[in-house]
Order: C-alpha cells, then sequence, then structure tokens
C-alpha cells in the first residue's frame, strides 16, 4: 500500500516482513504515524523524524507472553525490563490459579500464592483497585488480567484441604462476576497445587457458569502433568463444555520420566477435542519448569534446583540431592526443611517439548517469575529462544 511520499514520524526501511500465512519473507519499508502503520511497501521518497535502516532484520509486531506470573510486578518495575527486552509488549497476569486480586489475606499468602510476593504485595481486594493500581503504574506493556480459582478461595475459605460449600461458591462467584464487570479476561486454575487439589471438578464448573455473558474463558494448570494427565485433560474439557467456553491447558507438558515420549498421544487428545470445542495450549521453550517446592516431586528420579529459601537462603542455587548429602538425610527430609522454597525440576524432554511447541494450537508463553531470586531463564529468555 504505498503512494507518493509522505512525511511521517517513523520509516522503517528495509525490513524482513512475515505476514503468518506461511509464504516466505518480502523485504519492505514500513512507515508509521500517530503510533499506526500507514504505509508498506517501497517507500525511497518517503521522509521521517526518525530513520531505522532495519537491514534485512525480521520486523514483528510486540509479541504477546500468554503465561505470565508478573501481577504485582507490573506494579513494581513497570519498566518490565525482562519483558521489553524480549519484545514482548503485552503480559496475561493471574495464571495457574493465583492473581494479586481480588484478595484478601488472613496471614501470609498461601503456596503458591506467594510466588507473586509477601503479605504487603496483595494490596487489591478488588479487581477494580488492581485495574487502578496498573493504570496509574503505567507499565511499559500492556497487562490482560486472569482471576484466580486459589485467590478466591483463599478469601472466601478458613483452609484450602477441602471442597468449597455452596455459600463459598456464590461468594466466588460474585467475586469474579465484579472482576468480569472490570475487565478481567477470564479465570484460571491451579489445581495440581496443595491449595485447590481438594477442589472437586463441580466447584471449577459451578464458578466458570460467569464466564461465557462475559466473553471470557478458563485456563487451567491442570490436576496433574504426570501419568494421570489424559485424565485432567478431560477434566479440563469438561469445565470449557459445562461453561461454554474456550479452554487453554496451560504450560503443557510431559511430566516425570515415565511420561516421556507421550506428547504425540497428549497431542492426539488435544486435537480430537478442538474438533468439537475451542481448546489450545500455552508452552515455554525449555525442558525444565520451575515452581515452589513440592514434596510429591521430590522422588530422586530427577534433578530438582533449589531457587530459593526462607528458612535456608543460603541453599538457593544446589540441588537438592546436594543439600541432602551435606545435611545426612533423605532429599524429602531435606525438601521439608527447605520449605516454603522455590524449585526448578529437570522432568521434560526436550522432543516433547518441540514437538509441544511446533504444534498449531500452541501460544508461547514464559511462566517466568519475577519474584524469583535465582529466576528459571524463561523469565528473560523465553521469546529470543523461541
Amino acid at each position: 500500500m504505498a503512494s507518493d511520499g509522505q512525511h511521517v514520524d517513523t520509516l522503517i526501511k528495509g525490513a524482513r516482513l512475515i505476514d503468518g500465512t506461511g509464504a516466505p519473507a518480502v523485504q519492505r519499508d514500513v512507515a508509521v504515524k500517530d503510533g499506526r502503520i500507514v504505509a508498506i511497501g517501497e517507500l525511497g521518497s518517503w521522509t521521517a523524524e526518525n530513520v531505522v535502516d532495519a537491514q534485512g532484520r525480521v520486523l514483528a509486531p510486540g509479541f504477546i507472553d500468554v503465561h505470565t506470573h508478573d501481577d504485582t510486578h507490573v506494579i513494581r518495575s513497570p519498566q518490565m525490563l525482562p519483558k521489553i527486552s524480549q519484545g514482548v509488549t503485552t503480559v496475561i497476569v493471574g495464571n495457574c490459579g493465583i492473581s494479586a486480586s481480588p484478595v484478601t489475606l488472613k496471614g501470609e499468602p498461601p503456596d503458591p500464592m506467594n510466588l507473586l510476593g509477601a503479605f504487603d504485595d496483595f494490596q487489591y481486594p478488588t479487581f477494580a483497585a488492581y485495574v487502578d493500581a496498573v493504570n496509574h503504574a503505567r507499565p511499559a506493556v500492556n497487562v490482560g488480567a486472569l482471576i484466580g480459582h486459589t485467590a478466591l478461595r483463599n478469601n472466601h475459605m478458613d483452609r484450602l484441604d477441602r471442597g468449597a460449600s455452596s455459600e463459598e461458591i456464590d461468594g466466588m462467584r460474585a467475586q469474579l462476576e465484579e472482576a468480569l464487570a472490570h475487565g478481567a479476561l477470564g479465570m484460571s486454575s491451579g489445581l495440581a497445587y496443595g491449595s485447590a487439589f481438594s477442589a472437586p471438578p463441580e466447584e471449577v464448573m459451578a464458578l466458570a457458569e460467569p464466564l461465557a455473558n462475559a466473553g471470557a474463558l478458563y485456563t487451567t494448570h491442570m490436576r496433574t502433568e504426570f501419568d494421570a494427565i489424559l485424565d485432567a485433560m478431560d477434566e479440563a474439557y469438561q469445565v470449557g463444555k459445562h461453561a461454554r467456553v474456550p479452554v487453554v491447558i496451560s504450560h503443557l507438558k510431559c511430566a516425570g520420566p515415565s511420561n516421556w515420549g507421550r506428547s504425540t498421544e497428549v497431542l492426539k487428545s488435544l486435537e480430537k477435542v478442538r474438533d468439537g470445542q475451542p481448546v489450545g495450549c500455552d508452552c515455554y521453550p525449555y525442558n525444565r519448569s520451575s515452581s515452589t517446592l513440592d514434596l510429591k516431586q521430590v522422588t530422586g528420579d530427577i534433578d530438582i534446583t533449589i531457587t530459593w529459601s526462607e528458612p535456608h537462603p543460603e541453599m538457593a542455587g544446589k540441588l537438592i540431592s546436594a543439600i541432602a548429602a551435606e545435611w545426612g538425610v533423605t532429599q524429602q527430609e531435606a525438601g521439608k526443611r527447605l520449605r516454603p522454597a522455590g524449585a526448578v525440576y529437570h522432568n521434560m524432554s526436550e522432543d516433547d517439548v518441540r514437538r509441544i511447541l511446533s504444534h498449531p494450537a500452541t501460544m508461547v508463553g514464559s511462566d517466568g517469575l519475577p519474584n524469583d531470586p535465582l529466576p528459571h531463564p524463561r523469565l528473560w529468555g523465553a521469546f529470543p529462544r523461541v
């Protein structure tokens, strides 16, 4: 769409453009005025305040990091260097059942809400308060937010190791509806964690019911990513079908050595269901995961690196096997002594990661943990690695 020379704000010359259809890249000039692309073509006669010689580099729109835990980071560190340095211009927060709002804490945040910060970081009793805080901070990225199922449970339940009562579900639904009315994109769950594992599928389905009217979606860190992964996927599909909303399976993976190589059957399940309902997934480009330290995964069959520990900060960066040997105890006992703690799990096969990442149903999400003192490299490196 080139025309006679004009004067614009920015002119990018000689960039490689890829249109997303699978067609080969073409070399073109791109003109930008008032924040919008106004021309693409051979723009040799155009002038601009700011001329950039792309020298044949690929010109891409800003990336969307669809899976982040940047909920409090966009407010505390609005320059968002880990993301803009990768070309990410939009982050989706509130994943895995944990969100910074709406939250009212009774004490320290329950695991894994502690990934988002300590007690003082949860200052948003309503989603509207969170929106105001983000707008006031003016982060360098756009922010889209999900509401965490675990966050809602924390607000309405005396303990999290049981299913919610119908009254508690009503309270959670009211908070979710308020958030959806103020622009939340959907609800996320983190059913693998002790703080939500006891929630039966019926609880999740009841909470997902208000999503359809808001045009929202359901994302899930499933009940398991280990041996029973296909059952966990079926539960996710069931919630989406019941609520008539799209489902996104978070960080789809085949975790644990006994599941290495199963990505083919896992993706077949996704493909079969995609024929009848909207289902997709996100994935990060690494064969190691990272979260809080989960004793169920301390089995001795994979390496686990400790990234932080409240009682033993000096152990950060060490393998749990080395810590156990140093203390002369089992890895389980070492895990108990280290908690609350964070960990990187060496639990995936590279072939599975590549197969899932290259599937058309997959979006890229870093799942980076910005509050982690020794963060998994996905926080800063996910998009360049892709």
